[in-house]
């Protein structure tokens, strides 16, 4: 059973990773060349959800939420994961004002990565019999910042998931370690600096947090 202030804490820890701050900030906009072909995109929101990934999803959530500045999203819908909209100073005007100013727009983040990362990341964690909070961390972090928990990774260790008999603190550990590993040694540099996740989950498994009862140092903001 992951508890509310369990859940509370891994999404405190997912926001410091993506924004810096334990609230997140809705409002955060930064481009990185991590596209398709190593083009440029925009990453928006609380937890980061990218231009060539899910934010024309956010944005649709935001319209039919019936946001304040729904209307000026509208033009920008057909474009979105099409045209690069990277340098379009308007429009990410637009996105931050959106975060500053309406509080639909902060609902229709929190809703949105609920939806599409967190619950997604249960699912696995429920299937395969995982139970401690640390590994829901783990999980959830990897589909934040892979979309899954990528079969690649998990073909590099030989232990099984709880479900099929293995033990879910080596197969956390190894899994872990597995990532840390392949992020350490990208070849992309943006990749490689992102190390500082896994290096916080390793942290915490050697000192035994598994329920993420005691303070978590993520990426030097301690939650």
């Amino acid at each position: 059973m992951i508890t509310s202030s369990q859940k509370s804490k891994i999404i405190q820890i997912i926001n410091v990773f993506e924004t810096g701050t334990k609230d997140g900030k809705y409002d955060l906009i930064a481009t990185y060349p991590d596209g398709k072909n190593g083009s440029r995109q925009i990453t928006y929101g609380r937890s980061q959800t990218t231009e060539q990934g899910n934010l024309k999803a956010l944005i649709e959530k935001y319209i039919a939420n019936k946001g304040a500045y729904a209307g000026e999203f509208k033009v920008y819908l057909q474009k979105i994961g099409k045209i690069p909209l990277v340098d379009d100073a308007a429009f990410k005007s637009l996105l931050k004002k959106a975060a500053k100013q309406d509080p639909v727009m902060r609902k229709s983040q929190d809703d949105f990565f609920e939806v599409l990362y967190y619950q997604p990341a249960f699912h696995f964690f429920e299937k395969n019999k995982f139970t401690q909070a640390l590994s829901l961390l783990v999980i959830y972090d990897s589909y934040i910042h892979s979309g899954s928990v990528p079969a690649f990774i998990r073909e590099k260790f030989a232990e099984n998931v709880p479900v099929n008999g293995g033990d879910e603190k080596k197969w956390i550990k190894k899994y872990t370690e597995a990532r840390h590993n392949w992020l350490t040694t990208h070849s992309k540099q943006l990749l490689r600096k992102t190390n500082y996740r896994t290096k916080c989950f390793l942290e915490q498994i050697a000192i035994n947090n598994w329920d993420l009862s005691k303070p978590t140092n993520a990426n030097g903001t301690t939650v």
